[in-house]
């Protein structure tokens, strides 16, 4: 793309320049600017999250496909039938933290393990990230061996929780599956209530936990509606970035740090758009090569969804739960049914008993949740959402153009391997059985999808293929390691370039066994201890 040079603007400069203020991004910038030496800029292409959609957390899905949402769409995916999917990812700050179903998870000790040993670096062990979780938690039950209190992050129990969440979890254990409290404690096995990121019934974002706190530091400078374009580099270091805000193309000088924490999407995007990534495809585009860094964009993981719904017999689904008497009760008191994040509960399970760990996840929903909410909900009904959280498929981000305003192409590769295929019919199986059995069994009526006649192994392979949605958690486009596949090393420096780090979903090496924001905003307290110097505190440490 050409830029006249009269038209670039020079401005001042900073430390460390983070890009993006989503989940990553403002727990960053937060724990940074808490040094009062360190000058922080903060570069956010969203606008402000004082949206009275974002804080109602029943009210979530109503911020996607709106300007708080970069509103994405994949490529036509062969595993589907050639189907798109929608991506919604958070335009504002908080990013897609301020728009989620705000459920707490970790993942399983074996992802953290995992990490460790794929980027030969004992820190990223679960021991050892422990206490990062607990040092930015502020749960309500309390603190032990496995939770703090007095971090940024509030965690609570839902407050209103809908009486067919109750159900089934009872259904599940009459099922077999075990009762469990806690899906980050000592196992991540069995049914229950989740916990949330709420705070007395209202959405708590990475930017109410951390960036707004740090509003009224001097050190700390917000820039909304700054869409950043490129990284500066010279002599094989990032000096700044150029960004473009108020119709005007700007420039940023970094003295120590360009941070990209832009997301699974946008940081490998903005790489590429940078000269840094695969050196074939940039030249495709018209992109000037600046490192050749082959892992850019490849590798892309996502956790797939298929959706089973029933209908009901009796009782009301929080179809209706959009009233003023319900708004009113929230308003008032953070009660009712717009608290609820409407996966109220879940399981942990696995489609095979050699597995390590689990690689199933159910979201149980009191209420119909069809093609990516893409509709209101037109009927009474409850839905299992089947989800594979060992994910064997992979895709990639690529450039469409070398203009930054231009979506990338996503290409989320979902079941191109079979094994996930098998997986998900094993879920959608297991969900069956437990909407047989217990309380459930007397509020469920017909299975309205894939419906009770769809039965036999290729009928529900094909069903899953016919109905799988994204369940919005893209991670690895940027993964770090050691091998020449890999994007950023264990201290999350991209490779081959000094003063460039990405922090975010995209480093992740592998998924994670469950949702993805609580392990993000761990990664970003790392990332600051590594910035800052800090020594991590020792393995199992309680919350300070």
């Amino acid at each position: 793309m050409s830029r006249r040079s009269d038209e670039v603007q020079v401005a001042d400069e900073y430390d460390v320049v983070v890009v993006g203020a989503g989940s990553a991004g403002s727990a960053l910038a937060g724990r940074l600017s808490e040094d009062p030496s360190l000058r922080v800029l903060v570069l956010e292409a969203g606008g402000s999250d004082d949206v009275l959609e974002v804080k109602i957390p029943a009210g979530l899905y109503k911020v996607w496909r709106t300007r708080h949402d970069w509103n994405y769409t994949t490529e036509e995916q062969p595993g589907l039938g050639g189907r798109t999917l929608f991506w919604p990812r958070g335009k504002l700050l908080g990013g897609s933290s301020s728009i989620n179903a705000m459920i707490y998870i970790r993942g399983a000790r074996a992802d953290y393990d995992e990490w460790a040993e794929l980027t030969g670096d004992p820190s990223w062990s679960y021991d050892r990230v422990l206490p990062l979780f607990k040092r930015m938690e502020d749960n309500a039950r309390g603190a032990d061996e496995f939770h703090g209190v007095g971090g940024p992050l509030r965690v609570e129990d839902l407050r209103s929780p809908h009486p067919w969440t109750r159900a089934v979890v009872e259904s599940a254990v009459a099922a077999g599956y075990p009762r469990n409290e806690d899906f980050n404690g000592a196992t991540q096995d069995g049914v229950g209530q989740y916990q949330v990121t709420q705070k007395r019934g209202r959405r708590w974002s990475a930017a109410d936990a951390y960036l707004h706190p740090a509003a009224g530091r001097p050190n700390l400078t917000v820039r909304t509606g700054a869409l950043t374009t490129r990284v500066l580099v010279e002599g094989g270091r990032a000096t700044g970035v150029e960004y473009r805000c108020g119709g005007r193309l700007r420039t940023v000088r970094a003295t120590r740090e360009v941070v990209l924490s832009g997301g699974a999407v946008n940081s490998p995007q903005l790489l590429m758009l940078s000269g840094i990534g695969p050196a074939d495809h940039l030249r495709e585009v018209g992109v000037e090569v600046v490192h050749d860094l082959p892992g850019v964009g490849g590798g892309l993981q996502d956790h797939p969804l298929v959706p089973v719904v029933w209908n009901v017999r009796s009782g009301r689904s929080l179809r209706l739960a959009e009233t003023p008497v319900n708004l009113a009760k929230w308003k008032a008191a953070g009660r009712g049914p717009l608290t609820s994040n409407l996966a109220e509960a879940g399981l942990f399970t696995r489609s095979r008993p050699d597995l390590v760990a689990p690689d199933l996840q159910m979201h149980f929903l009191p209420v119909k949740f069809w093609k990516q909410a893409e509709i209101d909900p037109d009927a009474e009904a409850f839905t299992s959402a089947v989800v594979l959280v060992d994910v064997h498929s992979r895709g990639s981000v690529r450039l469409r153009s070398a203009d930054p305003t231009w979506a990338p192409a996503i290409d989320a590769g979902y079941l191109t391997d079979s094994r996930d295929v098998d997986a998900l019919v094993c879920g959608v199986e297991k969900s069956r059985e437990i909407a047989s059995a217990g309380p459930l069994a007397s509020v469920l009526a017909e299975e309205w999808s894939p419906g009770g006649t769809v039965h036999g192994s290729e009928a529900l392979r094909q069903s899953v293929r016919d109905t799988l949605e994204s369940l919005y958690h893209p991670v690895s486009s940027c993964r770090m390691g050691t091998d020449d596949q890999s994007v950023v090393d264990p201290q999350l420096r991209v490779h081959g370039i000094e003063g460039l780090r990405v922090v975010d979903a995209s480093v992740m090496p592998t998924l994670v066994r469950g949702n993805t924001n609580a392990p993000t905003i761990m990664i970003a307290e790392r990332a600051a201890d590594l910035i800052l110097g800090r020594v991590p505190a020792p393995a199992g440490a309680a919350a300070g």
